[in-house]
């Protein structure tokens, strides 16, 4: 299976993720899937000519693609001329580039959430007119419309992340390259299941001052960060506290609050990431699956049994109070 990678407006994080594979060293890992790599800016020895030369082929039809990776936003600005972003100087705009290979292409896989969404690329006043492959911002459309499907019948790939995990890349093309990535196994938004079926949530090693509603006041402390200081992990799609980063780190094991960067629109939540909007004292962003007058009810029943030792250990930056050691029967 070969693969081109092209990237387009972003900070280029998405392929330094990608580099930090667990699965071992990138080349040799895909190597052993069988997947080639055509053409990638960063990674490649060949310089712009043979890559423009190479483009044409493929947007001509004349060489095969496999697989199409696109890293960051589209640019269409000004004036939908996609003026903004010429790939290395050319005539032809990086969007016309694009759509072209993308209708040869067997599959298209929107690496990132600015390629997936837009992203961090498309948000403020967005003057470059930002957008992603399928979808522009929480709308489906895009750069290449809503209707779009590759030469196999899927929609965009949208292995979304800013950055994504770099087993989440991995293991796309993987499955891709062993024919087993079907529509089933993408969720509503294109994302594969794998990872987007779980919810950052799910592993958070805060968990026990979540279920006691123990929260933290300030960044340094030890307590849940939903209440006061935005955490978006109970909504939030992603394996990232089960498969971690580097093999130990997360956002939250961090002490960063989650800011849902697998999601659309997550660029722009209109208040600061490290601050919980509230109405009348209830944070708005409740679990996505849980009815609002349940949580509350469950939240002060928490409360209200919340041992000492959560509690004073929520508001500290390390461990005041150990769990009780009991012996005897229980």
């Amino acid at each position: 299976m070969n693969l081109l990678w092209l990237q387009s407006g972003g900070c280029g994080g998405c392929t330094l993720s990608w580099l930090g594979s667990g699965h071992g060293p990138l080349f040799k890992v895909l190597a052993e899937e069988g997947i080639e790599l055509m053409w990638h800016p960063s990674l490649s020895e060949e310089g712009v000519d043979a890559a423009r030369a190479l483009l044409e082929d493929c947007a001509a039809g004349r060489r095969a693609v496999d697989v199409f990776c696109v890293e960051g936003a589209l640019l269409r600005g000004p004036h939908g001329s996609g003026g903004f972003h010429r790939f290395s100087g050319g005539s032809e705009p990086m969007i016309e580039w694009v759509r072209r290979i993308a209708m040869r292409a067997r599959h298209v896989v929107a690496v990132g959430s600015c390629a997936a969404w837009g992203g961090i690329t498309a948000a403020g006043i967005n003057p470059t007119d930002a957008c992603g492959l399928q979808y522009d911002g929480e709308s489906s459309g895009g750069l290449l419309g809503p209707e779009f499907l590759d030469g196999s019948g899927l929609p965009v790939i949208n292995v979304a992340g800013c950055p994504p995990h770099p087993d989440w890349i991995t293991e796309t093309l993987a499955a891709l390259a062993q024919r087993r990535l079907d529509p089933a196994l993408l969720d509503d938004l294109g994302r594969p299941r794998f990872f987007a079926d779980q919810l950052v949530h799910h592993g958070c090693p805060r968990n026990e001052y979540y279920e006691f509603k123990a929260s933290a006041q300030k960044p340094s402390d030890q307590g849940c960060l939903m209440e006061h200081l935005g955490c978006a992990g109970t909504q939030a799609h992603g394996d990232c506290n089960q498969r971690l980063w580097n093999g130990e780190g997360s956002c939250l094991r961090g002490g960063f609050p989650c800011i849902r960067c697998t999601d659309p629109g997550f660029e722009e939540p209109g208040h600061p990431f490290e601050t919980t909007p509230k109405v009348a004292g209830i944070p708005t962003g409740l679990p996505s699956d849980m009815p609002k007058a349940w949580f509350v009810a469950l939240a002060a029943l928490s409360k209200s049994a919340t041992p000492a030792r959560v509690r004073e250990n929520a508001t500290a930056d390390h461990l005041l109070r150990a769990p009780t050691v009991r012996r005897g029967k229980r």
